[in-house]
């Protein structure tokens, strides 16, 4: 569904004077190719659609730069390109150019590219999550992640090993999800699906009462017939039917209702099925398996230990542990062997499993290295024991603790890293709670009266309910008040902490706290397409996507098993050489064993002590706690890619309305050129920009109503032949006047003079930082608005701040020169460029990167979408309500300018972490193997024991996730805490 709202968002009108669009959304292109009149190309059906698959995008820039290839040819009238599904959708006029022509054009911008022939579903691409139980380090993931990159259909596969999740997108033409889960169980691992694409308006409800298949049947017939419901899933061994459904025309108090009435007397009731194992849940249940097999580990490896290392300096004890039973078999050996093998092959299956999965997949991981580690002490000293039983001078020295407590060892590892690796993502669940558990439904009666409140579950709630929010209780769905008036504290959404206030026709969010007043609001988006859900679904996927960085990782884990295998034998086989050939004094032998044995434990240190989890898990508990500390900061940065990029920005270029100023410009002042009453004046304004979406326009029609206080919505007089220029202005027929507004390049291109009274007033409204909208009325230059965009509170601040830090600021807008220098003087930014076009701040994000600039476009509005799209970091500075369908990169909730310093520092801080952990795991391995390999022991004596070498690599695991776990603590820069930013009023 997410991909859909990034193909809806692309789909809109361009805005009317080029800098001023309250969003950011990709591109919209030419309506019609270049040299060609409108008239010309206005001819019902001749436009075509072409649907292209397009591989080898990586990022939002290589979307760009397709958009951008295609733009450039004659004929195109609209070019999506998703990056996330890896389509584009072009329309195009076939009189001026042809299918083959755009494929040829995306090709030789780099990329593969086969057109998709018509008549495929509309559905062409699914989004399925499934969660994968048994991966271990980085090489489990790739075996998953290639076994999936490899069935026919699957157009995007990637595979999480923090999270243990897997998103896929494939085409469900070709391929269905449980083909895929199939693939991932046929690679050994458990895969149970999380959700699919059609899980967006699905609901499950658990029916009580059936008592024969004919009940099932009946209530299947009686929601089949009702509206809006499209498909039916039933599963009788548990009584759930799941329900897939159309939320503007039903919801699931209408299935319920349907449910309970279909049986006689009430007999069957209809609640909502109980959420299966979520990511939390299974997390807690990994949590309790690792801590039993740790703890049942204990009862046998403590006495062995015990056995081995303590009750031999105790005379009486040792003197009944060395009893012999058969030859030279003592009690205390048949103890320990009996003590370790359930530890061995019991507690210890689980490595012997994985090691068998990964062996089948030719992908040796970590669990290869236990077992074969382990396997080693076990079966040396087994037969060590058996020679000692059968032979009447050999005696015999195991190394039955040494497996069991590498085991044990390892277990308590593995329980500390599930433990923090849990903790990582607690942002997601702290989201997931905000959602209350109960709302109050309101009937109302025809004149808005309530007649009755109702307490429900407020997963029940359905679009259009009116639900009561009194002071105190959590918001239970996206909406908008319909009576009363109170504040709403949207922190937890938006990161804002000051209540906003909230009246009439004014939006909230679910999961906000209402502070003082009662509300009605009118629920609008519920269930997941509520912004909380976006919220999530944004941060899950964000926790998904891999840092190039972690390729790095990738490359070596699949070398790094093998090479740690073979490194284990030559120690093992260099130092019994040595002592077979007496390449080293006798003396350094120890007592209680020989040669071979010495070399052995040599051996098994190697492999035991090498950890292939550290370097697997150093980016991505990096990148999930990161993430998670933006969203509870009002900092939505969308995976490793975007962190990577933006530790790196030392350019930001801002647009200027909406982001450097407020972005709700207002009319201050009017000057009429012409005898006219101001309220005629503005009575023919209003009527031609009330067609217009732009926030000038806004400004100006809401201005205008002051002339009308008697009418609550006044109706303005019909406006004819009404055109939108963009960049430019608007012109229309009104009451048989032809009435242009706009700036001065749209009365120069109409050949309508200029006086030099207006020139004048003009070049005054500039210099104090207002733009000036020329009015034409019957091609005379009638009046002059001066409207005003108030700067951001801490906007100066914000650009002094990010010059400390060594980022150049540059301003792009369209709006004019004057305009323009008088706001940037104003911030300190020293390079300006107006009267830029959509393509033409593209064009200067281009030209910086050229120069070496790693840049950052920061921007609100369909305008600034090719900027957003081209630069390295693409910033929106948009509200919560709307992140889960924006273009850029990171998405600044708050709409404050200081977050865009907070997104660059916690990207720092991140990445700084991401750097830290490398140099742990790749340094704990570079000086624990030669130190397990004996390097120190001829100068020092020093030797690692196995058991030993097994405790430090499961602290090498615990350690890296432990350091991620640190960016928790994250403060924002102290600079942005002195920060006085002081709120904006306006009427």
């Amino acid at each position: 569904m997410a991909t859909k709202f990034l193909a809806l968002a692309c789909i809109r009108k361009e805005s009317t004077y080029g800098d001023l669009s309250p969003r950011p959304r990709y591109p919209s292109m030419p309506k019609y190719p270049k040299g060609v009149s409108v008239r010309e190309t206005n001819v019902e059906g001749s436009e075509a659609k072409a649907v292209f698959s397009v591989m080898g995008m990586t990022c939002s820039a290589c979307a760009g730069s397709v958009e951008k290839a295609v733009k450039r040819l004659p004929g195109i009238r609209e070019a999506v390109v998703d990056v996330l599904i890896n389509k584009a959708q072009v329309l195009f006029y076939p009189s001026f150019v042809n299918e083959e022509t755009i494929r040829e054009t995306i090709e030789d911008a780099g990329f593969e590219v086969t057109l998709i022939q018509e008549g495929t579903s509309d559905r062409s691409t699914q989004v399925c999550r499934i969660r994968i139980n048994g991966m271990t380090c980085t090489s489990c993931s790739s075996t998953v992640e290639q076994a999936l990159q490899a069935i026919p259909g699957v157009q995007k596969a990637q595979v999480a090993l923090a999270t243990e999740e897997a998103e896929v997108h494939y085409d469900p033409n070709t391929l269905s999800y449980n083909q895929i889960l199939e693939a991932i169980n046929d690679t050994g691992f458990e895969a149970i699906l999380l959700s699919t694409g059609v899980d967006m308006s699905k609901i499950g409800l658990k029916i009580d009462g059936l008592r024969t298949q004919n009940s099932m049947r009946i209530i299947e017939n009686s929601l089949q017939a009702l509206p809006g419901v499209q498909s039916l899933d039933i599963d009788p061994e548990v009584n759930k039917i799941s329900i897939s459904y159309k939320p503007d025309v039903t919801g699931p108090r209408n299935f319920i209702n349907v449910i309970e009435s279909s049986g006689t007397s009430g007999r069957f009731k209809a609640t909502i099925f109980p959420e299966g194992r979520g990511r939390e849940s299974h997390r807690q249940e990994e949590i309790k398996q690792y801590y039993r097999s740790f703890l049942w580990s204990l009862v046998f490896t403590v006495p062995v230990f015990l056995i081995s290392m303590i009750f031999m300096y105790i005379p009486g004890i040792k003197h009944a542990l060395e009893s012999k039973i058969v030859n030279m078999l003592s009690i205390g050996a048949i103890l320990r062997w009996v003590l370790s093998t359930p530890v061995q092959f019991i507690i210890g299956r689980r490595f012997y499993t994985g090691s068998y999965k990964a062996l089948r997949n030719g992908s040796p991981n970590m669990d290869v290295l236990i077992a074969l580690g382990t396997n080693a002490a076990y079966f040396y000293s087994v037969y060590s024991v058996l020679r000692s039983a059968t032979s009447p001078s050999f005696e015999s020295t195991d190394f039955f603790e040494t497996s069991s407590m590498l085991i044990s060892f390892i277990l308590l590892g593995k329980y500390l890293e599930v433990l923090a690796k849990g903790k990582t993502s607690e942002a997601i669940a702290k989201l997931m709670d905000l959602t209350p558990g109960t709302a109050t439904l309101l009937t109302l009666d025809d004149q808005g009266n309530v007649i009755r409140e109702e307490e429900i579950d407020s997963r029940l709630i359905q679009r259009n309910d009116v639900i009561k929010i009194i002071p105190g209780a959590k918001i239970a769905s996206d909406g908008f008040v319909i009576w009363g008036q109170s504040h709403v504290n949207e922190s937890m959404i938006t990161g804002e902490a000051r209540p906003v206030s909230k009246r009439k026709g004014d939006t909230v969010i679910g999961g906000t706290v209402n502070e003082n007043g009662v509300l009605h609001i009118k629920a609008t988006r519920v269930g997941s397409e509520s912004a909380l859900s976006q919220i999530v679904r944004l941060v899950e996927s964000a926790q998904m996507a891999k840092a190039p960085v972690q390729k790095f990782a990738d490359r070596i884990s699949r070398y790094f098993v093998p090479l740690v295998i073979i490194l284990s034998f030559s120690t093992w086989l260099a130092w019994f050489l040595a002592g077979k050939f007496h390449g080293y004094p006798s003396s350094w032998i120890p007592k209680s064993m020989d040669s071979f044995q010495l070399a052995l434990q040599f051996g098994i240190s190697v492999m035991v002590i090498a950890c292939p989890c550290a370097l697997g898990l150093a980016t991505p508990t990096a990148v999930m706690v990161g993430t998670g500390v933006g969203a509870s900061q009002g900092v939505l940065i969308k995976g490793g890619q975007a962190l990577e990029s933006a530790h790196k920005v030392n350019c930001i270029v801002f647009d200027k309305t909406g982001t450097l100023t407020i972005g709700k410009p207002v009319v201050v002042s009017t000057r009429l050129l012409k005898n006219l009453a101001l309220r005629d004046f503005y009575e023919l304004v209003a009527a031609a920009e009330v067609n217009s979406e732009h926030p000038l326009a806004k400004a100006i029609v809401e201005y205008a109503k002051k002339f009308r206080e008697d009418e609550e919505s006044p109706k303005w007089p019909e406006a004819q032949d009404f055109e939108s220029i963009t960049g430019h202005g608007v012109k229309a027929i009104v009451r048989n006047k032809e009435v242009m507004v706009g700036n001065k390049s749209l009365m120069l291109e109409n050949n309508i003079p200029i006086s030099i009274d207006a020139e004048e007033i003009l070049a005054e409204t500039e210099g104090m930082a207002q733009t000036g909208i020329l009015v034409s009325i019957d091609r005379e230059v009638t009046g002059v608005l001066a409207i005003s965009d108030p700067l951001k509170p801490g906007a100066r601040e914000v650009i002094s701040i990010l010059k400390s830090m060594k980022v150049r600021s540059i301003m792009v807008t369209g709006d004019n020169w004057g305009t323009a220098n008088s706001i940037a003087k104003e911030v300190g930014i020293e390079t300006v460029i107006a009267e830029a076009k959509p393509e033409e701040k593209a064009e200067k994000v281009k030209e910086l990167q050229a120069a070496g600039y790693i840049v950052a476009m920061v921007g609100d509005g369909i305008n600034d979408s090719p900027a957003l799209v081209a630069a390295d970091v693409g910033m929106a500075i948009g509200a919560g309500t709307d992140i889960a369908i924006e273009a850029a990169d990171i998405v600044l909730m708050k709409s404050n300018l200081e977050d865009v310093i907070t997104a660059i520092d916690l990207s720092r801080k991140t990445f700084f972490r991401i750097r830290l952990n490398y140099v742990w795991a790749l340094g704990y391995n570079l000086l624990g193997i030669p130190i397990a390999a004996g390097a120190l022991f001829p100068g020092t004596g020093f030797r690692l024991p196995p058991w030993i070498a097994g405790a430090a690599m499961a602290a090498s695991s615990v350690s890296v996730v432990v350091c991620s776990l640190l960016l928790k603590n994250y403060k924002r820069p102290k600079k942005l805490e002195n920060l006085d930013i002081g709120g904006i009023m306006i009427e």
